[in-house]
């Protein structure tokens, strides 16, 4: 398989192939852009069917990382590593110390933190090996409450924009997939008065939000098909394609997934629709500004980064009205705004 050939290569600047026979470590570090600064961007551990996958989905986060980064106006380039293997399975002491060493070799051209199957336990263990982690305990800590807000504030602005109300009270959202992030941001749902309905492969973590937040528990699939006024995609990418797009009733499209659309043209198939769609990487930021406010002067300030990610409303809003006046899609609009940033600075 020819990475150069890959239509998700995108110039990378570096991809890195580690593996340590001892520990079974196999992963992947993209590098995609250090213009703006080191690369950012968290870890992924996931059982990929075969190596191909696994590339593909490490060159894809890592450019949605440095178009995440620049919109949230953060001194951080895009990066991104995936280590392949089956989290429940092979996490060990030995295979993050030795995920740790690879980055240590790469001399703070890229950073790593928490993602899917990614806890700051793990990372505590790459920092036994290297400094080139964020997110720490004691430090910023976990990502996901600050994730979870942002995406929050993401549906209120497209509330806001679609209704002229960010009233949720009976709003109803399906939310597809039920992990940290989601579980927070299923909470934030309800104090505000949303009605969910929710689906995940766990069937715990469905019971958790079920009993939690009074939501409807459907089926895998079923929850395309659901009368409801947003769909929150929050497992992984992918799910707004030629076939889900079809059953969508949503008006909406907002949650903390990466890479929602399976291909760019899905984002102008949506917005043709009449569907308003909340770019990944914009509604999702919140995670990563926290995790910026580890690296300031004079050190970590929650209050900061909350005023930083509540910025996602304000940004959400920019994006809306400039897709509707230029009658083109969001997330093209998107990625416009994260060239300009890139190219000029922040």
């Amino acid at each position: 398989m020819a990475v150069f050939n890959q239509v998700d290569f995108d110039n990378h600047e570096q991809v890195v192939f580690c593996s340590d026979k001892e520990s079974g470590l196999r992963a992947i570090v993209a590098v995609h852009n250090t213009k703006l600064g080191p690369a950012v961007g968290g870890c992924r551990m996931w059982d990929y069917a075969n190596d191909e996958d696994a590339i593909k989905d490490a060159l894809r986060l890592s450019k949605g990382m440095t178009y995440k980064n620049a919109v949230a106006r953060l001194p951080f380039g895009g990066g991104k590593s995936v280590i392949i293997g089956n989290a429940k399975e092979i996490k060990s002491e030995q295979l993050f110390r030795a995920f740790g060493r690879h980055l240590e070799q790469l001399g703070g051209r890229y950073y790593s933190a928490e993602d899917v199957n990614i806890t700051c336990d793990d990372v505590a263990l790459m920092n036994k090996e290297t400094n080139y982690v964020l997110g720490l305990e004691g430090k910023s800590g976990n990502p996901s409450p600050f994730t979870a807000y942002g995406t929050f504030l993401g549906i209120k602005a497209a509330l806001q924009h679609q209704r002229g109300d960010q009233n949720l009270s009976s709003v109803k959202v399906a939310v597809q997939g039920l992990g940290a992030v989601a579980y927070g941001l299923c909470k934030y749902l309800h104090e505000a008065g949303a009605r969910l309905f929710v689906t995940d492969i766990n069937q715990q973590a469905v019971e958790r939000v079920v009993n939690d937040f009074s939501a409807t528990a459907v089926g895998i699939d079923e929850i395309y098909d659901l009368d409801v006024d947003v769909y929150a995609p929050c497992a992984l990418g992918a799910t707004i394609n030629d076939e889900t797009i079809a059953r969508l009733k949503a008006t909406i499209i907002a949650g903390c997934a990466n890479n929602q659309l399976a291909e760019s043209r899905h984002g102008e198939i949506v917005r043709e629709k009449g569907i308003l769609y909340a770019p990944d990487y914009v509604i999702n930021a919140g995670g990563i500004i926290n995790v910026y406010y580890e690296t300031a002067p004079d050190g970590y300030s929650k209050m900061a980064s909350l005023e930083h990610v509540e910025g996602i409303f304000t940004t959400l809003t920019e994006i809306f009205a400039r897709s509707e006046k230029e009658q083109k899609s969001t997330h093209l609009i998107a990625d416009e705004l994260a060239q300009e940033i890139i190219k000029n600075g922040l």
